[in-house]
């Protein structure tokens, strides 16, 4: 059984960025999108004009700053490998207490179109929130270059 990481979140994160489930390289590690061709990393940096770095903390630092929250949809799951194809007996994370615990949080971001299916499925969207779905980070989007995916993700921006 795979288990998700607590979130990165602030009092004052406005935005929660959502992925599905941390993948094998990730769980390895302990750290959201922790494969290193992942490009979830390298778009957050590059939207705000920042240099990336591989430390850990000043990437959490970041979204921290940027009142970014970054947690996953599912809890647990069962599957082998890191694609959101092979998940199984899959459980939600409890967004009830997540949201009555970050009232300022206004916009929801998927990192993927699974993780807004898997969010549809377990949560449903709920009134007072925007929702957002993006092309994925993962090095198995390879249909859109970093410069795309940078492009895209800029609609964050906006919501701060």
């Amino acid at each position: 059984m795979k288990k998700a990481f607590p979130p990165i979140v602030s009092p004052h994160s406005q935005i929660l960025v959502l992925g599905t489930m941390p993948g094998e390289e990730s769980l390895r590690r302990q750290q959201y999108y922790g494969h290193p061709n992942n490009q979830f990393w390298p778009i957050m940096f590059a939207l705000f004009e920042e240099p990336l770095t591989d430390d850990y903390q000043k990437r959490i630092n970041l979204l921290h700053e940027k009142r970014i929250a970054l947690w996953d949809v599912l809890a647990s799951c069962e599957g082998k490998g890191s694609a959101d194809s092979d998940i199984r007996n899959e459980k939600a994370n409890n967004f009830s207490s997540f949201f009555a615990s970050y009232p300022h949080i206004r916009h929801v971001f998927f990192a993927s179109k699974k993780a807004e299916s898997f969010f549809n499925e377990y949560v449903g969207k709920q009134e007072g929130f925007a929702y957002t779905t993006l092309p994925s980070p993962s090095p198995a989007n390879a249909r859109m270059s970093l410069p795309q995916k940078i492009e895209a993700w800029q609609v964050i921006l906006k919501s701060l």
